[in-house]
Protein backbone atom coordinates (compact mmCIF):
# COMPACT_ATOMS: atom_id res chain seq x y z
CA UNK A 1 0.00 0.00 0.00
CA UNK A 2 1.07 3.56 -0.75
CA UNK A 3 0.21 6.23 1.79
CA UNK A 4 0.61 9.95 1.06
CA UNK A 5 -0.02 12.29 3.99
CA UNK A 6 -0.21 16.11 3.87
CA UNK A 7 2.52 16.46 1.25
CA UNK A 8 3.87 19.92 0.39
CA UNK A 9 6.43 20.73 -2.30
CA UNK A 10 7.86 24.02 -3.56
CA UNK A 11 10.79 25.15 -5.71
CA UNK A 12 12.99 28.23 -5.79
CA UNK A 13 12.24 30.66 -8.61
CA UNK A 14 14.56 33.29 -10.04
CA UNK A 15 17.88 31.52 -9.55
CA UNK A 16 19.86 29.40 -7.10
CA UNK A 17 20.13 32.07 -4.40
CA UNK A 18 16.63 33.48 -4.76
CA UNK A 19 14.41 33.43 -1.70
CA UNK A 20 11.16 33.34 -3.62
CA UNK A 21 9.56 29.92 -3.90
CA UNK A 22 6.71 28.61 -6.00
CA UNK A 23 4.32 26.26 -4.24
CA UNK A 24 3.71 23.24 -6.47
CA UNK A 25 1.89 20.81 -4.15
CA UNK A 26 -0.20 21.62 -1.09
CA UNK A 27 -1.85 19.29 1.41
CA UNK A 28 -1.85 16.17 -0.79
CA UNK A 29 -3.19 13.09 1.03
CA UNK A 30 -4.42 9.82 -0.46
CA UNK A 31 -3.92 6.06 -0.45
CA UNK A 32 -3.27 3.56 -3.22
CA UNK A 33 -4.22 -0.04 -2.51
CA UNK A 34 -2.59 -3.11 -4.03
CA UNK A 35 -4.12 -4.11 -7.35
CA UNK A 36 -5.85 -0.77 -7.89
CA UNK A 37 -5.47 1.43 -10.95
CA UNK A 38 -5.55 5.03 -9.75
CA UNK A 39 -5.62 7.84 -12.29
CA UNK A 40 -4.07 11.19 -11.38
CA UNK A 41 -5.53 13.74 -13.78
CA UNK A 42 -4.48 17.33 -14.22
CA UNK A 43 -3.69 19.96 -16.78
CA UNK A 44 -0.15 21.07 -17.55
CA UNK A 45 1.35 22.77 -14.48
CA UNK A 46 -1.08 21.15 -12.04
CA UNK A 47 1.73 19.42 -10.14
CA UNK A 48 0.88 15.86 -11.13
CA UNK A 49 4.34 14.98 -12.50
CA UNK A 50 6.00 16.49 -9.44
CA UNK A 51 3.78 14.24 -7.36
CA UNK A 52 4.92 11.30 -9.47
CA UNK A 53 8.58 12.04 -8.70
CA UNK A 54 7.78 12.11 -4.99
CA UNK A 55 5.97 8.77 -5.22
CA UNK A 56 9.05 7.26 -6.88
CA UNK A 57 11.41 8.70 -4.28
CA UNK A 58 13.24 10.75 -6.93
CA UNK A 59 12.52 13.84 -4.84
CA UNK A 60 11.51 14.41 -1.23
CA UNK A 61 8.54 16.43 -0.06
CA UNK A 62 9.18 19.62 1.90
CA UNK A 63 6.57 18.50 4.41
CA UNK A 64 4.43 15.43 4.88
CA UNK A 65 5.28 11.85 4.00
CA UNK A 66 5.18 9.36 1.13
CA UNK A 67 5.38 5.73 2.26
CA UNK A 68 5.36 2.35 0.58
CA UNK A 69 4.25 -0.32 3.07
CA UNK A 70 5.07 2.07 5.89
CA UNK A 71 8.59 2.91 4.69
CA UNK A 72 9.69 6.26 3.20
CA UNK A 73 9.55 6.26 -0.59
CA UNK A 74 13.09 7.64 -0.87
CA UNK A 75 14.47 4.49 0.75
CA UNK A 76 15.57 2.28 -2.12
CA UNK A 77 14.74 -0.89 -0.24
CA UNK A 78 11.16 0.30 0.21
CA UNK A 79 10.70 0.56 -3.56
CA UNK A 80 12.83 -2.32 -4.79
CA UNK A 81 10.64 -4.96 -6.35
CA UNK A 82 7.51 -3.05 -5.37
CA UNK A 83 7.27 -0.21 -7.86
CA UNK A 84 8.62 0.64 -11.31
CA UNK A 85 7.88 3.39 -13.81
CA UNK A 86 7.17 4.17 -17.46
CA UNK A 87 7.60 7.77 -18.61
CA UNK A 88 6.34 9.87 -21.49
CA UNK A 89 9.68 10.28 -23.28
CA UNK A 90 10.36 6.74 -24.45
CA UNK A 91 13.16 8.04 -26.71
CA UNK A 92 15.35 8.82 -23.68
CA UNK A 93 14.07 6.04 -21.42
CA UNK A 94 16.24 3.41 -23.11
CA UNK A 95 20.01 3.85 -23.28
CA UNK A 96 20.75 4.61 -26.96
CA UNK A 97 23.62 2.10 -27.04
CA UNK A 98 21.66 -0.72 -25.37
CA UNK A 99 19.97 -3.39 -27.41
CA UNK A 100 16.42 -4.26 -26.41
CA UNK A 101 17.76 -7.41 -24.75
CA UNK A 102 20.26 -5.46 -22.67
CA UNK A 103 17.61 -2.91 -21.70
CA UNK A 104 15.34 -5.70 -20.44
CA UNK A 105 18.16 -7.45 -18.61
CA UNK A 106 19.16 -4.32 -16.73
CA UNK A 107 16.40 -4.35 -14.03
CA UNK A 108 16.67 -8.13 -13.67
CA UNK A 109 20.42 -7.91 -13.09
CA UNK A 110 20.06 -5.04 -10.61
CA UNK A 111 17.51 -7.04 -8.65
CA UNK A 112 19.68 -10.14 -8.39
CA UNK A 113 23.27 -9.52 -9.41
CA UNK A 114 24.39 -13.08 -8.77
CA UNK A 115 21.70 -14.84 -10.77
CA UNK A 116 22.11 -15.74 -14.41
CA UNK A 117 19.30 -14.39 -16.57
CA UNK A 118 17.51 -17.07 -18.57
CA UNK A 119 17.30 -15.83 -22.16
CA UNK A 120 13.85 -17.37 -22.43
CA UNK A 121 12.71 -14.82 -19.85
CA UNK A 122 13.54 -12.04 -22.32
CA UNK A 123 11.56 -13.76 -25.07
CA UNK A 124 8.56 -14.14 -22.75
CA UNK A 125 8.66 -10.47 -21.81
CA UNK A 126 8.76 -9.45 -25.47
CA UNK A 127 5.92 -11.81 -26.30
CA UNK A 128 3.79 -10.40 -23.48
CA UNK A 129 4.06 -6.89 -24.94
CA UNK A 130 3.35 -8.03 -28.49
CA UNK A 131 6.91 -8.16 -29.83
CA UNK A 132 8.78 -11.22 -31.12
CA UNK A 133 12.30 -12.39 -30.36
CA UNK A 134 13.70 -10.60 -33.42
CA UNK A 135 13.52 -7.39 -31.40
CA UNK A 136 16.17 -8.61 -28.95
CA UNK A 137 19.05 -7.25 -31.02
CA UNK A 138 17.44 -3.98 -32.11
CA UNK A 139 18.52 -0.57 -30.85
CA UNK A 140 16.16 2.23 -29.78
CA UNK A 141 16.60 4.19 -33.03
CA UNK A 142 15.31 1.15 -34.93
CA UNK A 143 11.99 1.12 -33.05
CA UNK A 144 8.78 3.01 -33.72
CA UNK A 145 7.29 5.04 -30.87
CA UNK A 146 4.78 2.31 -30.03
CA UNK A 147 7.46 -0.39 -30.12
CA UNK A 148 9.81 1.62 -27.89
CA UNK A 149 7.05 2.21 -25.34
CA UNK A 150 6.24 -1.52 -25.37
CA UNK A 151 9.88 -2.23 -24.56
CA UNK A 152 9.69 0.29 -21.69
CA UNK A 153 6.58 -1.48 -20.39
CA UNK A 154 8.27 -4.88 -20.69
CA UNK A 155 11.22 -3.54 -18.69
CA UNK A 156 8.85 -2.17 -16.05
CA UNK A 157 7.09 -5.52 -15.57
CA UNK A 158 10.32 -7.55 -15.71
CA UNK A 159 10.74 -7.57 -11.93
CA UNK A 160 7.01 -8.24 -11.42
CA UNK A 161 6.38 -5.17 -9.26
CA UNK A 162 3.20 -4.62 -7.30
CA UNK A 163 2.72 -1.22 -8.91
CA UNK A 164 3.80 0.58 -12.08
CA UNK A 165 3.68 4.36 -12.16
CA UNK A 166 2.90 5.59 -15.68
CA UNK A 167 3.61 9.28 -16.21
CA UNK A 168 1.93 10.44 -19.45
CA UNK A 169 3.01 7.07 -20.85
CA UNK A 170 0.66 7.13 -23.86
CA UNK A 171 0.31 10.85 -24.54
CA UNK A 172 3.10 10.97 -27.15
CA UNK A 173 1.66 8.08 -29.16
CA UNK A 174 -0.74 8.23 -32.08
CA UNK A 175 -4.39 7.59 -31.28
CA UNK A 176 -4.60 4.01 -32.55
CA UNK A 177 -1.30 3.10 -30.87
CA UNK A 178 -2.56 4.64 -27.60
CA UNK A 179 -5.50 2.25 -27.58
CA UNK A 180 -3.21 -0.72 -28.29
CA UNK A 181 -0.93 0.23 -25.40
CA UNK A 182 -3.88 0.80 -23.04
CA UNK A 183 -5.24 -2.64 -23.97
CA UNK A 184 -1.79 -4.08 -23.33
CA UNK A 185 -1.68 -2.47 -19.88
CA UNK A 186 -5.09 -3.91 -19.03
CA UNK A 187 -3.98 -7.43 -19.98
CA UNK A 188 -0.68 -7.15 -18.08
CA UNK A 189 -2.52 -5.94 -14.99
CA UNK A 190 -4.47 -9.20 -14.96
CA UNK A 191 -1.51 -11.39 -15.90
CA UNK A 192 0.74 -10.03 -13.15
CA UNK A 193 -1.93 -9.19 -10.56
CA UNK A 194 -0.51 -5.70 -10.16
CA UNK A 195 -1.83 -2.15 -10.06
CA UNK A 196 -1.06 1.17 -11.71
CA UNK A 197 -0.77 4.83 -10.85
CA UNK A 198 -1.66 6.45 -14.16
CA UNK A 199 -0.65 10.12 -14.38
CA UNK A 200 -2.23 11.87 -17.35
CA UNK A 201 -4.00 14.94 -18.68
CA UNK A 202 -6.24 12.66 -20.76
CA UNK A 203 -9.42 11.93 -18.85
CA UNK A 204 -10.63 9.51 -21.54
CA UNK A 205 -7.51 7.36 -21.26
CA UNK A 206 -7.83 7.37 -17.47
CA UNK A 207 -11.49 6.35 -17.68
CA UNK A 208 -10.56 3.47 -20.00
CA UNK A 209 -7.83 2.08 -17.73
CA UNK A 210 -8.50 3.16 -14.15
CA UNK A 211 -10.75 2.14 -11.25
CA UNK A 212 -10.88 5.66 -9.82
CA UNK A 213 -9.42 9.03 -10.64
CA UNK A 214 -7.98 11.84 -8.54
CA UNK A 215 -8.30 15.25 -10.16
CA UNK A 216 -5.48 17.68 -9.32
CA UNK A 217 -5.66 21.45 -9.79
CA UNK A 218 -2.95 23.96 -8.87
CA UNK A 219 -1.20 21.45 -6.65
CA UNK A 220 -4.28 20.41 -4.68
CA UNK A 221 -6.67 17.49 -4.92
CA UNK A 222 -9.86 18.86 -6.40
CA UNK A 223 -11.89 15.66 -6.28
CA UNK A 224 -11.55 11.86 -6.19
CA UNK A 225 -14.20 9.70 -7.80
CA UNK A 226 -14.74 6.11 -9.00
CA UNK A 227 -14.60 5.85 -12.78
CA UNK A 228 -18.11 4.42 -12.99
CA UNK A 229 -19.35 7.59 -11.26
CA UNK A 230 -17.26 10.02 -13.27
CA UNK A 231 -20.34 11.78 -14.62
CA UNK A 232 -21.35 12.57 -11.04
CA UNK A 233 -18.34 14.77 -10.21
CA UNK A 234 -19.25 17.67 -7.94
CA UNK A 235 -16.59 20.37 -8.28
CA UNK A 236 -17.04 22.97 -11.04
CA UNK A 237 -13.48 22.37 -12.26
CA UNK A 238 -14.00 18.60 -12.58
CA UNK A 239 -17.26 19.20 -14.42
CA UNK A 240 -15.47 21.57 -16.78
CA UNK A 241 -12.82 18.95 -17.60
CA UNK A 242 -15.50 16.35 -18.24
CA UNK A 243 -17.55 18.73 -20.40
CA UNK A 244 -14.48 19.46 -22.54
CA UNK A 245 -14.14 15.76 -23.29
CA UNK A 246 -17.81 15.14 -23.92
CA UNK A 247 -18.30 18.24 -26.11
Amino acid sequence: MLTVERVEKSYRTGGLFARRRKQVLSGISFEWKAGECLGIIGESGSGKSTLGRLLLGIERPDRGSVRWEGRPADERRARRGSVSAVFQDYTSSIHPFFTVEKALMEPLTLRNKRAAIDSRRIDRLLEQVGLDSSYRNKYPHELSGGEAQRVCIARAVATEPRCILLDEAVSSLDGSVQVQVLDLLRSLKTAYDMGYIFITHDIQAAAYLCDRVMIVRDGRIEETVDVDRLRDVQSPYAKKLLDMVMA
